[in-house]
């Protein structure tokens, strides 16, 4: 058959009469009997698109196929000639189609076979080619041709199947993600709620995750995450279902959980395997995790309460001491509520005026003369009163605020020396750190400023850390540390006794002072044991060539101990409570005459007394 094909390009160039479509329908190009084409000219065009092209007459019969078309179905372009377009498709689908296209030829429409489903080319090797197919006409006189372009979908398809893989987990550790486990939460949820067994899901949060970053790099943290994830797999089910929420938040979903015991083995397995140490790049690391566990139908019954309840388990977790888990129950959504509250009006405080700095003193043992201060931070709320510090430093180091308060405390304590120093005193403050403030890139450098700011000494500067957090991410402590040092402020080590560090990794720390925590205070005198400790601190101290301070001297007979032991310094009620910066100078003067040490502590003994 001698047809005639054009493309827009044709119909421009030789005048052929182009009738603009209705919108939705295909352009038809038509031909007077006097305008004529060569057909290999066509052959030749067609032959240059990407994509496979067949002309087909009103029969469904195949007058033409392009080099693409043949090597897409497999077919050599003349052993396609003559066939029906039928048989390039799959036998069951062959019927369907055919009445398909006798539908499109009665009434056209613009890609009327595109994006069809199951739509597919059958190649010669058996292969079912996914296809995208789109429909032309063209008239010639009273002769109707159509021109097929057939794409292969298979790329496409392959690109999609990834962006649905994306969409549905995570890139880094291929675990689902949050938007697919929110998914299979609240379909686990429905099958609950029909009568379902229970299930459990178990929120997962790295500890310390934000120092492995900061310490080694993104790429380190990457990496452990991987490892995380790895770890966590080999301890889940096959049926279980892990997700990775986002930064270092995992999230577990647990059916059939008919006793809450095989939910609480699988925490303590993963609590187990997680806190397992880790090397990476020369560097070991101790991962460590804490656990919030809640259970459907009794803590929810909807996904999105199922995991509010479950992050406030596993805050709880952390309060624990962290690398542990907490299974959720209703004080615990009173007490976030709470938490929210002394938020909200801690960040106000900070901005305002509520907070104030109060000072101890710190009293030499053999002289009985004041030798410094420890600032004590207090909180004044209009409406909830005075605000215990347990109550608020565990919101701040929650909630993030501790950064900003910490920087409040040093800069307010840089201050008050400055004033005390324009009076004429000059005492040695010491200030609480907490182990977030160690973790902070550039927080030696902004301590080094605000002490310029303020003219002060760095030796009458003092930061005192606890074991625990000296022992967090040991080496980016220590280095920080050795930093604080060469800068002349003094460290001390904050509630010695109660915390893991080694005698070796004590030597290596430049530390001037060791702070014996009360709890070995109250019993010295009445218990061996308590006794024993402190006179063990005390010896080591002095091996160690540091000072020792005894913090919660409340009695005389505790101080005669002390001292009759070697204690350096003492702290204490039995001297003076923390006092408001206006009130020092006296308390200090008033401490510093002869006898001043025995009438202040029978004077403090008495008040101590009363008070309890």
């Amino acid at each position: 058959m001698r047809g005639q094909v054009l493309t827009a390009q044709h119909v421009r160039r030789r005048g052929a009469r182009q009738t603009l479509p209705a919108q939705g329908s295909p352009m038809r190009l038509e031909l007077s009997a006097s305008e004529s084409i060569a057909w290999p000219k066509v052959e030749a065009m067609l032959d240059l698109l990407p994509d496979g092209a067949l002309v087909v007459d009103a029969d469904g019969i195949v007058l033409f196929a392009n080099a693409a078309m043949a090597a897409l179905c497999g077919h050599g372009a003349q052993a396609l000639a003559g066939q029906p377009l039928v048989q390039l498709l799959p036998p069951e689908y062959r019927e369907h189609h055919q009445q398909h296209m006798q539908r499109y030829l009665h009434q056209p429409q613009r890609r009327a076979m595109g994006q069809v489903p199951a739509l597919h080319l059958w190649h010669a090797d058996g292969l079912r080619i996914p296809v995208d197919i789109s429909l032309g006409m063209l008239q010639r006189g009273e002769h109707t041709l159509t021109l097929a372009v057939i794409r292969d979908t298979r790329d496409i398809e392959a690109m999609h199947a990834r962006l649905r893989h994306l969409a549905m987990h995570d890139s880094l550790t291929g675990l689902f993600s949050r938007a697919m486990f929110g998914e299979l939460l609240a379909q686990a949820v429905g099958q609950v709620q029909r009568g379902g067994p229970p299930l459990a899901v178990l929120l997962i949060d790295l500890d310390d995750f934000k120092a492995v970053n900061d310490g080694h790099g993104h790429q380190v943290g990457d990496a452990l995450l991987q490892e995380v994830a790895h770890r966590m797999q080999k301890v889940l089910r096959n049926g279980d279902t892990l997700a990775r929420l986002g930064g270092d938040e995992f999230a577990v979903l647990l059916r059939d959980q008919q006793d809450v015991a095989q939910s609480l083995v699988v925490a303590e397995k993963l609590v187990e395997v997680l806190s397992q140490p880790w090397q990476a790049s020369h560097h070991e690391v101790f991962p460590g995790a804490s656990i919030g566990i809640v259970f459907a139908p009794q803590d929810g019954l909807d996904a999105d309460t199922l995991m509010r309840h479950a992050d406030l388990a596993m805050y709880r977790a952390k309060e624990a001491g962290r690398n542990t888990y907490a299974v959720f129950d209703v004080r615990m959504a009173r007490q976030m509520e709470e938490r929210t509250r002394l938020h909200a009006r801690l960040k106000r405080a900070i901005e305002g005026d509520a907070l104030r700095l109060h000072f101890q003193p710190q009293i030499c043992a053999r002289q009985g003369r004041v030798v410094g201060v420890e600032a004590l931070l207090r909180w004044h709320d209009p409406t909830l009163g005075e605000v215990a510090p347990d109550r608020f430093i565990a919101v701040a180091e929650h909630s993030g605020l501790i950064q900003r308060l910490g920087e409040w405390v040093l800069e307010a304590a840089c201050r008050q020396i400055s004033d005390w120093r324009e009076q004429g005193l000059q005492l040695r403050v010491a200030i609480n750190i907490s182990a977030q403030q160690l973790r902070q890139p550039h927080f030696a450098v902004r301590l080094q400023q605000t002490l310029l700011r303020w003219q002060v000494d760095p030796a009458q500067m003092e930061l005192e850390i606890t074991e625990t957090a000296a022992m967090t991410q040991r080496e980016q402590a220590e280095e920080l540390l050795h930093q604080l040092a060469r800068m002349g402020v003094a460290l001390a080590l904050d509630d010695f006794g109660t915390g893991y560090s080694s005698l070796d990794h004590l030597r290596q720390l430049p530390i001037t002072r060791l702070k014996m925590d009360r709890a070995f205070i109250q019993g010295i005198t009445h218990d061996a044991g308590d006794a024993m400790l402190a006179r063990a601190i005390i010896g080591l101290a002095r091996t160690l060539g540091k000072t020792v301070v005894a913090e919660g001297v409340e009695q005389e007979a505790q101080r005669r101990f002390l001292c009759s032991e070697g204690c350096d310094e003492l702290q204490g009620w039995l001297f003076s409570r923390a006092v408001p910066p206006e009130d020092l100078p006296a308390l200090v003067q008033r401490l510093q005459s002869p006898d001043a040490l025995q009438r202040w502590s029978a004077e403090q003994a008495a008040a101590a007394a009363d008070m309890r």
